[in-house]
C-alpha cells in the first residue's frame, strides 16, 4: 500500500475509547466480594450518564468490551467458548475458571447484554472487542493458536447479537507484535497500540514493577514522556492495519489535593489543544469501573475535558473520532465511517460447535 498517495486530513481529532470489562479486568487483582466491587456495580450507573455527556457534546466513542460480557446466559457463554485456550503459567489469569451466575440478572458484574444494547443504540458510538476472555497476550502459557481462537469466539457472539467488530483493544495493553496477521484475518482494520515511551511497552504483569509504574503515574501530571500528539501518517501500518495508538489514560478522580485535579486536567487539555493546533490526534482512553465511585466528580472532570474539545471544535475545526473512523480516514476506505451491523443469525457458528 502506497502510503505517499493517502491524503492526510486537514483537521485534528479527538478519540476516545473506553474499556468494558466489569469483573473480567480484575477477577485476578480482586475478588468479587472485595471493596472494588463497589466501583464495578457502580460502573452500570456510569455508562449511562457518560453516553449522555457524550450525546450533548456529539463525540464518538470506542467501547473495547470484553466477550464474555454479550453472553446472556452461562449457556451462551459456553456455547461461543473456544476449544483452545490460554494454559497461562499463573493459573489465576484463567478466566473459564471463574465462578459465575447464570444471567446478568443474578449476576451483574459478569454479564452485561443490556448495557452494550443500550451503548450501540446511541449515536456514535461503537462496539470494538477486549478480546472474548479478557486474554493475556504477553503472559507465559499464551499462544498465537489461542489467540485467534479467542478472538474468533468474540467476534461471533458479538455477531450474534447483530454487532460487527471492526476494531480491538489489548487488554492490559499487551499488544504482542507478529499478531497482526490474526487480526488481518479475523476482518480487524484497527487496534489501539502503546504510546511509544519505553514506560508504556506492552509487558507481562510480573515486569510492571514501581520503576515502570511510577513514572507512569507521574507523567499523567507533568511531561515526562514528551508530546501525546500522534500523526496521521503514523497510523496505517505496512500491514494495512490501523495503529490508533493510546495518547493518554484517564485517570479517575482523586480525593488528595485539589490542585492535582487542576494539574491533571491542564495536561489533558494541553494535549486536546496541540493536536488541534497540530492537525493530529489525541487519544484518550479509560474504563467504566474508574468512574464507578465518586462518579459526580469524575463526570464534572469529563465535561471540563470536552469542554475542551469543544473549543477547539469551534476555533480549529476539530473533529470527534471513533477508532474505526480514524482507520476509514487514512485507509481512503470507500465505506461508511459508522461501524456495520450484521444480522444475528449465526448458523454457520453454531454449525461449528
Amino acid at each position: 500500500m502506497n502510503q505517499q498517495a493517502i491524503q492526510k486530513p486537514s483537521f485534528g481529532a479527538l478519540v476516545i475509547s473506553l474499556d468494558f470489562e466489569l469483573h473480567w479486568g480484575v477477577r485476578d487483582k480482586c475478588a468479587v466480594d472485595a471493596p472494588y466491587r463497589e466501583n464495578l456495580l457502580g460502573a452500570r450507573k456510569a455508562i449511562p450518564r457518560i453516553l449522555n455527556l457524550f450525546e450533548e457534546f456529539d463525540v464518538a466513542a470506542t467501547w473495547a468490551t470484553v466477550g464474555f460480557l454479550f453472553a446472556e446466559s452461562r449457556q451462551e457463554r459456553e456455547k461461543f467458548s473456544p476449544i483452545v485456550r490460554p494454559r497461562y503459567a499463573d493459573a489465576r489469569l484463567n478466566a473459564y475458571a471463574e465462578p459465575t451466575g447464570e444471567t446478568e440478572k443474578d449476576d451483574p458484574l459478569h454479564y452485561a447484554m443490556s448495557l452494550i444494547s443500550h451503548i450501540a443504540n446511541r449515536p456514535r458510538q461503537e462496539i470494538a472487542t477486549h478480546t472474548f476472555s479478557h486474554y493475556y497476550c504477553q503472559e507465559p502459557g499464551e499462544t498465537r493458536d489461542a489467540f485467534a481462537a479467542d478472538l474468533s469466539s468474540a467476534i461471533a457472539i458479538a455477531q450474534h447479537h447483530g454487532i460487527n467488530v471492526r476494531s480491538i483493544v489489548f487488554p492490559r495493553n499487551q499488544f504482542r507484535p507478529g499478531y497482526e496477521h490474526v487480526l488481518n484475518q479475523a476482518g480487524i482494520v484497527c487496534y489501539r497500540g502503546n504510546e511509544p515511551h519505553w514506560m508504556y511497552q506492552p509487558r507481562p504483569r510480573s515486569k510492571e514493577t514501581l520503576a515502570v509504574r511510577a513514572p507512569r503515574l507521574l507523567d499523567h501530571y507533568l511531561s515526562v514522556s514528551g508530546s501525546k500528539v500522534i500523526g496521521w501518517d503514523e497510523i496505517l501500518q505496512s500491514n494495512g492495519l490501523c495503529d490508533v495508538r493510546s495518547s493518554m489514560f484517564l485517570r479517575p478522580y482523586s480525593t488528595g489535593p485539589k490542585s492535582l485535579e487542576s494539574i491533571r486536567l491542564r495536561r489533558i487539555a494541553n494535549g486536546i489543544r496541540s493536536a488541534a493546533e497540530q492537525r493530529g490526534i489525541f487519544h484518550l482512553w479509560w474504563h467504566p469501573h474508574n468512574f464507578g465511585v465518586n462518579t459526580n466528580e469524575n463526570l464534572d472532570f469529563l465535561r471540563s475535558v470536552l469542554e475542551v474539545f469543544s473549543r477547539c471544535r469551534q476555533t480549529h475545526a476539530m473533529k470527534s473520532l471513533s477508532m474505526t473512523e480514524v482507520a476509514s480516514l487514512v485507509s481512503n476506505a470507500d465505506e461508511s465511517l459508522e461501524p456495520a451491523v450484521v444480522s444475528s443469525s449465526n448458523s454457520s457458528w453454531e454449525q461449528e460447535l
